[in-house]
């Protein structure tokens, strides 16, 4: 299972507001063991968000979307999602009965048509103002605002991903390689992947005021990374280019 994120908005696209759902979600994986595979920023295009959820539904990943399930025009997230499930959207009880103990009778006529999910949908509880997000299967549709979105990712993580949770360490780690061409180290760099399939190999140049050099290193579990990137100084060393640490990352 790779976990994906959606993060669904026209203010994003057009400049007006500037995403930080996509750098909490990866804190928030990193700190359960976990990584994100993939990500993708749509418009408010009901269209465009149905044919991203046929595919990603077709999928076992595990999807985290975040914005447009309100209920004014510019929101399609929550009929999108309904129309890719091939299902209808029907008031959800959870939800009604949450919508109404937060705002009582001002919840008719508009605010409870929050409440509609996909048929089959649970809720994901809202700690900020109780109006809930829902999840469909594995994929998971919370609100574009972040004090509401990130603890209920988190709640999600938890209470429902918890046996994914790796304790592992994972760490970053890089050397800073000078005089050297990306092609120059490519045999070297696949066989690192090869003797250490479990591990993510990164290689990006750089060009600045120090010159060009190449961030070389690989991300994973602490132990095997430390003994791969023992082979990668050595085997850079063996190639005639100097070399530097860079500093491990969490």
């Amino acid at each position: 299972m790779a976990f994906g994120v959606l993060i669904i908005g026209d203010e994003i696209l057009s400049g007006k507001r500037q995403d930080k759902h996509l750098a909490k979600a990866i804190e928030l994986l990193r700190q359960r063991g976990l990584a994100l595979a993939w990500a993708h920023y749509l418009g408010d295009d009901r269209r465009l968000i149905v044919e991203t959820l046929f595919r990603t539904f077709a999928t076992s990943d595990i999807v985290f979307s975040f914005g447009g399930i309100g209920a004014t025009p510019d929101d399609h997230t929550r009929q999108a999602a309904a129309e890719a499930g091939g299902v209808q959207l029907a008031l959800h009880p959870e939800a009604k009965a949450e919508i109404e103990a937060r705002f009582g009778a001002e919840a008719y006529p508009k605010r409870i048509l929050m409440g509609e999910f996909p048929v089959g949908a649970r809720i994901i509880p809202n700690p900020y103002n109780r109006v809930p997000g829902f999840s469909y299967g594995d994929h998971h549709f919370l609100p574009g605002f972040p004090e509401m979105a990130w603890p209920m990712m988190e709640w999600v993580l938890d209470q429902r991903y918890a046996h994914l949770h790796s304790t592992s360490r994972e760490r970053d780690e890089a050397i800073i390689v000078r005089e050297a061409g990306e092609s120059q180290l490519i045999d070297l760099m696949q066989d690192i992947v090869q003797r250490y399939p479990t591990l993510k190999l990164f290689s990006l140049p750089h060009i600045g005021a120090e010159g060009r050099h190449i961030e070389l290193g690989v991300r994973g579990d602490a132990a095997v990374v430390e003994t791969a990137m023992g082979e990668i100084r050595a085997g850079v060393t063996r190639l005639g280019f100097p070399w530097k640490d860079r500093e491990a990352l969490p």
